[in-house]
Protein backbone atom coordinates (compact mmCIF):
# COMPACT_ATOMS: atom_id res chain seq x y z
CA UNK A 1 0.00 0.00 0.00
CA UNK A 2 1.26 3.53 -1.01
CA UNK A 3 0.63 5.06 2.48
CA UNK A 4 2.10 2.49 4.35
CA UNK A 5 5.09 2.79 1.84
CA UNK A 6 5.66 6.31 2.53
CA UNK A 7 5.37 6.22 5.75
CA UNK A 8 7.87 3.71 6.19
CA UNK A 9 10.45 6.00 4.55
CA UNK A 10 9.22 9.04 6.87
CA UNK A 11 10.09 7.15 9.72
CA UNK A 12 13.51 5.56 8.53
CA UNK A 13 14.15 8.63 7.39
CA UNK A 14 12.96 9.70 11.32
CA UNK A 15 11.03 12.67 9.07
CA UNK A 16 8.40 13.93 11.51
CA UNK A 17 5.10 14.81 10.41
CA UNK A 18 1.11 14.60 10.85
CA UNK A 19 -2.31 14.03 8.76
CA UNK A 20 -3.66 17.14 7.44
CA UNK A 21 -6.80 18.19 5.43
CA UNK A 22 -9.92 16.26 4.82
CA UNK A 23 -8.22 13.07 6.19
CA UNK A 24 -7.79 14.85 9.66
CA UNK A 25 -10.97 16.31 9.47
CA UNK A 26 -12.57 13.09 9.63
CA UNK A 27 -10.75 11.72 12.23
CA UNK A 28 -11.90 14.64 14.18
CA UNK A 29 -15.49 13.50 13.54
CA UNK A 30 -15.93 15.73 10.46
CA UNK A 31 -16.53 14.02 6.79
CA UNK A 32 -15.66 15.53 3.85
CA UNK A 33 -15.01 14.03 0.54
CA UNK A 34 -11.03 13.53 -0.69
CA UNK A 35 -9.24 11.69 -2.86
CA UNK A 36 -5.72 12.21 -1.84
CA UNK A 37 -4.21 12.29 1.51
CA UNK A 38 -2.35 15.15 3.05
CA UNK A 39 0.51 15.13 4.90
CA UNK A 40 2.78 17.70 6.48
CA UNK A 41 6.09 17.79 7.52
CA UNK A 42 8.93 20.70 7.89
CA UNK A 43 11.67 18.91 7.22
CA UNK A 44 13.81 19.62 3.93
CA UNK A 45 15.52 16.54 3.04
CA UNK A 46 11.60 15.05 2.00
CA UNK A 47 11.90 17.52 -1.23
CA UNK A 48 15.48 15.48 -2.21
CA UNK A 49 14.88 12.57 -4.61
CA UNK A 50 17.40 10.55 -2.45
CA UNK A 51 14.77 10.37 -0.21
CA UNK A 52 12.65 8.58 -2.11
CA UNK A 53 14.64 6.28 -4.68
CA UNK A 54 13.32 3.26 -2.68
CA UNK A 55 9.96 4.59 -4.27
CA UNK A 56 10.74 5.31 -7.43
CA UNK A 57 12.83 2.22 -7.97
CA UNK A 58 9.56 -0.15 -6.85
CA UNK A 59 7.56 1.80 -9.64
CA UNK A 60 5.70 4.78 -7.78
CA UNK A 61 5.22 7.95 -8.99
CA UNK A 62 6.94 10.42 -6.91
CA UNK A 63 6.54 14.58 -8.22
CA UNK A 64 8.86 16.82 -6.28
CA UNK A 65 7.72 20.36 -6.68
CA UNK A 66 9.56 23.16 -4.78
CA UNK A 67 8.33 26.27 -4.16
CA UNK A 68 9.77 29.86 -4.87
CA UNK A 69 11.17 32.23 -2.59
CA UNK A 70 6.92 33.58 -2.65
CA UNK A 71 5.40 30.80 -2.23
CA UNK A 72 4.30 29.84 1.61
CA UNK A 73 5.51 26.20 1.21
CA UNK A 74 8.95 24.94 1.11
CA UNK A 75 7.10 23.07 -2.00
CA UNK A 76 4.98 19.47 -2.21
CA UNK A 77 5.60 15.98 -2.81
CA UNK A 78 2.99 13.58 -4.96
CA UNK A 79 2.92 9.88 -4.21
CA UNK A 80 1.04 7.81 -7.13
CA UNK A 81 0.68 4.88 -7.78
CA UNK A 82 -2.43 2.42 -9.50
CA UNK A 83 -5.48 1.78 -7.08
CA UNK A 84 -3.83 3.71 -4.35
CA UNK A 85 -5.36 6.86 -2.69
CA UNK A 86 -2.67 9.48 -3.93
CA UNK A 87 -0.76 11.40 -1.26
CA UNK A 88 0.61 14.62 -1.08
CA UNK A 89 3.33 15.72 1.23
CA UNK A 90 3.37 19.18 2.26
CA UNK A 91 6.44 20.64 3.13
CA UNK A 92 6.12 23.92 5.71
CA UNK A 93 9.09 26.51 6.52
CA UNK A 94 9.14 26.03 10.30
CA UNK A 95 8.16 28.77 12.80
CA UNK A 96 4.88 28.07 14.37
CA UNK A 97 4.31 24.93 12.12
CA UNK A 98 6.88 23.60 14.42
CA UNK A 99 4.34 22.95 17.14
CA UNK A 100 1.39 21.46 15.02
CA UNK A 101 3.82 18.62 14.45
CA UNK A 102 5.25 18.34 18.24
CA UNK A 103 1.45 17.91 19.52
CA UNK A 104 -0.34 15.48 17.58
CA UNK A 105 -3.32 12.97 18.52
CA UNK A 106 -3.48 9.84 16.79
CA UNK A 107 -5.55 7.95 14.46
CA UNK A 108 -5.74 4.51 12.20
CA UNK A 109 -5.49 5.27 8.48
CA UNK A 110 -5.77 2.17 6.52
CA UNK A 111 -4.21 0.08 9.37
CA UNK A 112 -1.59 2.50 10.59
CA UNK A 113 -1.64 4.64 13.73
CA UNK A 114 -0.56 7.87 12.64
CA UNK A 115 -0.08 11.50 14.11
CA UNK A 116 -2.74 13.48 13.37
CA UNK A 117 -2.66 17.22 13.52
CA UNK A 118 -5.18 18.19 16.67
CA UNK A 119 -8.26 20.54 15.85
CA UNK A 120 -7.45 23.44 17.22
CA UNK A 121 -3.58 23.06 14.69
CA UNK A 122 -5.78 22.00 11.74
CA UNK A 123 -8.11 25.07 12.01
CA UNK A 124 -4.75 27.31 11.98
CA UNK A 125 -3.63 25.71 9.05
CA UNK A 126 -7.04 25.94 7.04
CA UNK A 127 -6.81 29.87 8.51
CA UNK A 128 -3.62 29.72 7.04
CA UNK A 129 -4.48 28.56 3.91
CA UNK A 130 -7.73 30.40 3.43
CA UNK A 131 -9.94 28.96 0.77
CA UNK A 132 -13.71 28.96 0.42
CA UNK A 133 -13.28 25.43 0.98
CA UNK A 134 -10.74 26.03 4.57
CA UNK A 135 -13.52 28.42 5.71
CA UNK A 136 -16.35 25.87 5.54
CA UNK A 137 -13.94 23.02 7.39
CA UNK A 138 -13.20 25.32 9.87
CA UNK A 139 -16.87 26.28 10.42
CA UNK A 140 -17.61 22.04 10.09
CA UNK A 141 -14.71 21.98 12.99
CA UNK A 142 -16.65 24.62 15.27
CA UNK A 143 -19.85 23.06 14.74
CA UNK A 144 -18.65 20.01 16.48
CA UNK A 145 -18.92 18.89 19.93
CA UNK A 146 -16.42 21.17 22.51
CA UNK A 147 -16.68 24.10 20.75
CA UNK A 148 -15.89 26.58 23.13
CA UNK A 149 -13.24 24.57 24.46
CA UNK A 150 -11.79 24.51 21.03
CA UNK A 151 -11.80 27.85 20.53
CA UNK A 152 -9.88 28.89 23.46
CA UNK A 153 -7.44 26.46 22.10
CA UNK A 154 -7.64 28.03 19.17
CA UNK A 155 -7.16 31.02 20.91
CA UNK A 156 -4.20 29.96 22.28
CA UNK A 157 -2.87 28.60 19.42
CA UNK A 158 -2.92 31.79 17.72
CA UNK A 159 0.05 33.39 20.22
CA UNK A 160 2.60 31.69 17.94
CA UNK A 161 1.14 32.12 14.65
CA UNK A 162 1.65 35.37 12.20
CA UNK A 163 -0.78 37.98 12.96
CA UNK A 164 -2.55 37.78 9.56
CA UNK A 165 -4.42 34.52 11.10
CA UNK A 166 -5.72 36.15 14.33
CA UNK A 167 -7.33 38.77 11.75
CA UNK A 168 -8.62 36.25 9.87
CA UNK A 169 -9.95 34.22 12.91
CA UNK A 170 -11.68 37.27 14.50
CA UNK A 171 -13.70 36.99 11.32
CA UNK A 172 -14.85 33.80 11.26
CA UNK A 173 -14.80 32.80 14.92
CA UNK A 174 -18.10 35.03 16.03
Amino acid sequence: MLLHRVVEVLSNEYISFVVIGASAMAAHGVSRSTIDIDLLTLDPRALKTATWSCLISQGFDVDIRHGDAEDPLRGVVRFESPGQRPIDLIVGHGGWQTLIIERPESAIFEGLELPVAGKADLILLKLYAGGPQDLWDIRQLLDSEGSETLRLEVERALQEAPPSLRTIWSKVAH
